[in-house]
């Protein structure tokens, strides 16, 4: 128990800039409601593969272009969040920085790095239960160890599926997304300035699967 009260303890005592040293500061785009969190898309595990396949969702990777690579300290700061994932104080870093949103999407570029990782990831999000969480991931070695049961509520793994207008990649998670050169995207946010506004739906556990339109 003493471990877990010093863990409390140090919590409420971490500010912001302190917790920024360790992990880097969060992203903020201008579609979302809220910050995000951004690893660079060059360590992408299944990402990395699929960039090289023609008709993949990675071959036109948005965050391996624009401002991406434009401004070098975008990608030298997501290396910089990359090595704090080895810190042991990165759980409570990032409680430190997101405790105060209301929402808060994970991997705005990058994705899962290992199962500790997904499992810090998890301990963040129930340690900031008043926050609503997003993590859409290719990565589903990670998430085909686990139960879906066991996700915190406030919490939604989305697995994204590989393909542009693919069918429906993967049955056995609760959560999931597609790409679509069609009229079926539900995504509202091209018809909205390139913005979520009011929408929540991939924040939202009732929504099982949100398509969005290929940009």
């Amino acid at each position: 128990m003493m471990p877990q009260l010093k863990s409390k303890m140090k919590l409420e005592s971490m500010k912001v800039k302190e917790a920024e040293k360790i992990t880097g500061s969060m992203t903020r785009t201008s579609k979302m409601p809220g910050l995000s969190y951004s690893l660079p898309a060059w360590e992408c595990q299944v990402g990395k593969k699929l960039r090289k396949v023609k008709g993949s969702v990675c071959s036109g990777c948005y965050a391996l272009k624009g401002n991406y690579t434009r401004y070098p300290a975008i990608k030298a700061a997501q290396y910089y969040r990359l090595a704090s994932l080895m810190d042991p104080r990165w759980t409570t870093a990032m409680v430190a920085q997101i405790k105060r949103q209301k929402v808060f999407r994970w991997h705005d570029a990058g994705d899962i790095q290992s199962v500790q990782h997904l499992k810090n990831i998890m301990e963040v999000c129930n340690q900031t239960p008043q926050v609503r969480h997003w993590l859409p991931t290719r990565e589903v070695k990670y998430t085909s160890l686990m139960d879906p049961e066991v996700v915190p509520k406030n919490l939604k793994i989305v697995i994204s599926d590989h393909m542009i207008d693919q069918e429906q990649g993967v049955k056995s998670w609760p959560f999931t997304s597609g790409v679509t050169t069609g009229n079926d995207a539900t995504c509202p946010a091209p018809s909205q300035g390139g913005k979520c506004k009011s929408c929540r739906a991939c924040w939202d556990r009732s929504t099982t699967r949100v398509i969005y339109g290929k940009h």
